[in-house]
């Protein structure tokens, strides 16, 4: 008998978010021959839906294909406890054979206070390393690597295998002073190009910026100096998980002798467990909603959530003045210390706008420096070629525009192999040259209250048709002999009520109904179905001619 030939090992690497978008970053690495390959998973993200997803409340990467090999899933390993990095954990986590979990103890500990307002949430157990660990997760071997962000304990990670070293960046920056943490690791990152390595997947968020980012602690000094010459109320909208700002404005405030008040649920979870963990040092507590009728204009801070245009969050409700212990008055100041993310543009004009016109001041990042990214620019990013020396690039973390950039720029830098994925391309790279060898299921499922799934599942197109065109409901009684019992029973939603002449639409698309039952031969009526298209053709085709658009029409037909 002639035994099977074993295959080759292969080192591969399989984007499934995060690569051609902002968010729902997942990342695979596999190693072994294809009948004993196993996996790992670096990050598990998520992306906030926006009008153009009614009903949906968060979107996930698509698992189908992760499912499908979750017996040969050994870990997942997160790099940092943003959003759009760990968010996923609590909702995906369970589908994927309940593997073990690896993050730094801060990202622990907010994935457990994020899990306690969340109803019916798995408790995850969670393996915590620190940066300068080692730690061995199925064939790799992991070292976490300290880097700088705008969130505590940020990792890049070296991944190593039989077939070489991948370093997976992760969000990060060069900040030589950052407000909290220690600097980018150079010295660590640079042995590790010393020893070799195979390959690099690295962010692309700001691959188009030329210079460096400027430091968090320039960004400190400036919110400093705006706080102390306000002569009002100071409220200052940020993301709630940059710690090391939320630490920067509240010392201002302290020097400033001013106290501070924190608005919004993710901001008071993110400070309760950063404070905790001694993020907070040195900095007086904060008052909460209910003491803010006991602070002064002139002696008031308030940091809240809402710099995206959320509609329900702090800021926007402060907008609107409909917070009922909390408001903004004329003379105030208002600073958005962070940069909008594509697609939230619109949310937040109009917060600015009702800001305005009700004599509030808004100060954004541009006429002062109020902000600082927390990823490398172009001049940062030259420096991490030179340090790591990768024989292959691979960028990752950004739009199509950030990626080419991204690797024209490795590509200039001499970097031997760059390979251009997208999300559900499958790369080998090792043995041989590296390349796109095949491709996985991808695409998006959507968390919708209790439930997630495809957009097909959830409902989602036929929201957004129902958001545009509306929906009829028609019943048609018959008699036992096939004649109309009464004019057909019509409920719009979601249409005009009248046409250009006046005349109601919905009797209009009555007496279509009406019609289309009459033009039926009685013997023929006994097919109910035909009833039902014929009438659903007629209304919509009523409504088109009185409105210019065609709603969502459900027919009923009974006989009795």
């Amino acid at each position: 008998m002639t035994r099977k030939k074993k295959s080759l090992s292969e080192l591969l690497f399989v984007p499934l978010g995060g690569i051609g978008e902002i968010g729902m970053n997942l990342a695979l690495y596999g190693y072994g021959p294809e009948e004993d390959r196993e996996w790992i998973m670096v990050d598990c993200g998520v992306s906030f839906a926006g009008p153009d997803f009614p009903g949906a409340d968060l979107i996930f990467p698509d698992t189908r294909f992760l499912e499908e090999e979750k017996h040969a899933l050994k870990g997942i390993v997160i790099t940092h406890a943003h959003e759009d990095h760990y968010g996923a954990l609590l909702d995906l986590w369970p589908r994927l054979n309940k593997v073990p979990v690896y993050a730094t103890a801060f990202t622990a500990a907010l994935l457990a206070a994020k899990r306690e307002g969340e109803a019916g949430a798995p408790k995850i157990p969670v393996e915590i390393f620190a940066a300068g660990d080692r730690f061995k997760v199925g064939p790799f071997e992991i070292e976490a690597i300290n880097v700088t962000h705008s969130i505590p304990e940020p990792v890049a990670l070296a991944i190593r295998s039989p077939a070489g070293t991948v370093v997976h960046t992760g969000d990060w920056k060069i900040d030589a002073t950052p407000v909290l943490g220690k600097p980018t690791d150079e010295k660590r990152l640079r042995e590790i190009g010393d020893e070799g390595v195979l390959a690099m997947v690295a962010d692309s968020t700001n691959a188009m910026r030329e210079g460096i980012s400027p430091s968090e602690k320039e960004v400190s000094a400036s919110l400093g100096d705006i706080i102390r010459s306000a002569k009002g109320r100071v409220a200052v909208t940020t993301f709630s998980s940059n710690v090391g700002r939320i630490r920067s404005i509240a010392a201002a405030a302290r020097d400033a002798g001013r106290q501070v008040l924190l608005m919004g649920r993710s901001m008071r979870r993110v400070c309760d467990v950063a404070g905790e963990l001694g993020y907070l040092e040195g900095i007086p507590p904060f008052l909460g909603e209910q003491d803010f009728g006991y602070i002064p204009p002139e002696k008031a801070v308030i940091i809240l959530t809402g710099s995206q245009g959320e509609p329900r969050a702090a800021l926007a409700r402060l907008s609107r003045n409909e917070h009922p212990s909390v408001s903004l008055s004329k003379g105030d100041l208002v600073i958005f210390s962070s940069r909008s993310i594509p697609g939230n543009e619109k949310g937040i004009i109009e917060i600015k706008n009702a800001l305005i016109e009700r004599g509030i001041e808004v100060l954004e990042d541009g006429a002062k420096l109020v902000h600082v990214s927390g990823h490398p620019r172009r001049s940062e990013m030259r420096q991490m070629y030179e340090w790591v020396r990768p024989k292959i690039a691979i960028p990752a973390h950004g739009e199509a525009a950030h990626l080419t950039a991204h690797a024209l720029l490795a590509s200039e830098l001499g970097v031997r192999e760059v390979i251009p994925v997208r999300n559900g391309g499958v790369v080998r790279l090792s043995p041989g040259a590296a390349a796109i060898i095949d491709e996985v299921p991808v695409g998006r499922l959507y968390k919708d209250g209790r439930l997630i799934g495809s957009a097909e599942e959830m409902g989602i197109n036929e929201r957004r048709r129902l958001s545009n065109v509306g929906q009829v409901s028609v019943l048609v009684e018959l008699t036992a002999k096939l004649q109309m019992r009464e004019d057909p029973d019509l409920v719009a939603l979601g249409m005009p009520k009248d046409d250009a002449a006046g005349e109601e639409i919905e009797e209009i698309m009555i007496d279509a109904a009406a019609g289309a039952v009459e033009s039926i031969p009685p013997n023929r009526r006994k097919d109910l179905d035909l009833v039902a298209e014929a009438v659903r053709r007629a209304v919509r085709g009523a409504a088109f001619e009185a409105w210019g658009k065609k709603p969502i029409v459900t027919v009923f037909v009974t006989r009795s």
